[in-house]
């Protein structure tokens, strides 16, 4: 009897065993077909996603009369359109339409040294980098590169830190002023402040600034927020200039000579659109600070990523090589950054003009020796001002779902704001779209009384 319940056990445990795992092996492969057919559904839908922008075409369409109408899926139309940051996504379409021009490749054992030019005073500095750098300089004829050091930075970011930093005496006892003209870029004073350091203080408003002793004046030109192109205003001695000029390209303002300052700030980002890539450089005249810059950023970061500079290189000379192309001027990443930006500016002013509610500032033309033609600038950013009885512009656009950066970070009063142009098309358009819908008739509905 015994015997027999040892068998029936052990036979009942083989065939619960068996059923076990053949329910698991079911189960396996349902999960696995349903993970298949997730995947190629998400597939699907990216590739019906792309097939409108693999089919556009490089040029942009030209300016109409009228606030640009997007068709937006259901839903899409409430969602917050976020133009707070100057994230230049815009130019992903010019890009995409290159293919793999700028692509590069960059083996497992390339660039694995700190240094890439042991003899060059930026010694982290990529030689090709260099090369497009000193090209495009020349092509577009926006800056004097003639002897000046090129130092490469983590964007311009970084490179405003370095020149801080160089242009601080490390003996004296009074931390030297920094300013700059109000509206002044958001960020110079977070970034001089972020380290609390006392060989450096931020002073704010220039305009104001009365203090005695040595002082950094920051020249943004085309300004950003607003646009305007800016000469310094502190015309005394005891001051160190830098200019900064990451929106002194043909796309946004006619370049109308050769800038020829001490120190000069640029950075990809606002040229091609490549912010991910943190790239940027200074040109600058004096060899000690040069020097100290790069002291700077090699104590900060030693040094600036190669791979980084290696594509940034490969991009520039994309632009390069579609300026000095003459068969397709519209294969120039300036050309179709300036058309668009001159359909857009077009588009908000309508938009401005149809609510009542903002304005915007008025620019004088100019001749760009460049495109050899004459426009008014188009900054990245437009300076937007809300007219009464709207008092604080950031919160009114806010409770609108339009994110955008308030007069307060700028040194200004709350009726202005920043926002940025330079987003994609289908945010673009939605933007004017709601913009021109607030009219003075049904303003109290749009604050929400």
């Amino acid at each position: 009897m015994a015997r027999f319940w040892n068998v029936f056990t052990l036979r009942n445990l083989l065939v619960l065993s068996l059923a076990i795992n053949v329910s698991f092996m079911l189960r396996l492969v349902y999960v696995t077909v349903d993970i298949k057919r997730e995947h190629m559904m998400a597939v699907d839908r990216s590739q019906r996603e792309a097939l409108p922008m693999q089919g556009a075409y490089l040029s942009v369409s030209s300016a109409t009369s009228s606030p640009s109408l997007a068709t937006f899926p259901d839903g899409d139309r409430d969602r917050a359109i976020n133009l707070d940051h100057g994230d230049p996504t815009m130019y992903e379409r010019f890009w995409q339409q290159e293919g793999d021009k700028a692509t590069i490749v960059i083996p497992g054992w390339q660039s694995m040294s700190y240094f890439s030019d042991i003899g060059n005073l930026c010694w982290f500095l990529e030689p090709e980098f260099a090369r497009q750098v000193l090209r495009l300089h020349k092509i577009v004829g926006n800056a004097v590169t003639e002897n000046r050091h090129i130092v490469v930075g983590t964007g311009s970011t970084q490179l405003f830190q370095a020149v801080l930093y160089a242009l601080a005496s490390q003996d004296s006892e009074e931390p030297v002023s920094v300013v700059s003209a109000a509206p002044y870029y958001s960020s110079y004073q977070a970034i001089t402040e972020c380290l609390k350091s006392g060989l450096y203080k931020w002073e704010g408003d220039a305009r104001s600034f009365a203090k005695e002793g040595r002082f950094i004046e920051l020249v943004t030109s085309p300004n950003n927020p607003d646009g305007f192109l800016r000469d310094s205003v502190l015309n005394r001695s005891g001051g160190v200039l830098v200019h900064d000029f990451a929106y002194y390209w043909p796309q946004y303002t006619p370049i109308t000579s050769s800038a020829d300052y001490d120190i000069m700030l640029f950075t990809v980002s606002k040229t091609t659109g490549h912010a991910g890539m943190r790239i940027g450089w200074a040109l600058v005249k004096d060899r000690e600070i040069a020097k100290r810059m790069v002291k700077y950023i090699e104590l900060n970061s030693i040094g600036v990523s190669k791979d980084s500079q290696l594509r940034a290189a490969k991009v520039l000379k994309v632009v390069c090589d579609s300026c000095e192309s003459s068969s397709n001027t519209t294969e120039s990443l300036f050309e179709f950054a300036y058309q668009l930006m001159v359909e857009r500016w077009q588009n908000l002013r309508v938009a401005v003009k149809h609510s009542g509610m903002f304005s915007l500032p008025e620019f004088s033309p100019g001749f760009c020796k460049f495109t050899g033609r004459i426009f008014e600038p188009l900054p990245a950013f437009a300076w937007l001002k809300c007219e009464e009885p709207i008092e604080d512009c950031e919160s009114f656009l806010r409770s609108n779902k339009i994110l955008t950066r308030g007069g307060r970070h700028f040194g200004v009063g709350p009726q202005y704001v920043r926002i940025s142009l330079l987003d994609r098309d289908d945010n673009f358009d939605l933007f004017v779209e709601r913009l021109s819908s607030i009219r003075k008739d049904n303003l109290y509905q749009h604050m929400g009384e």
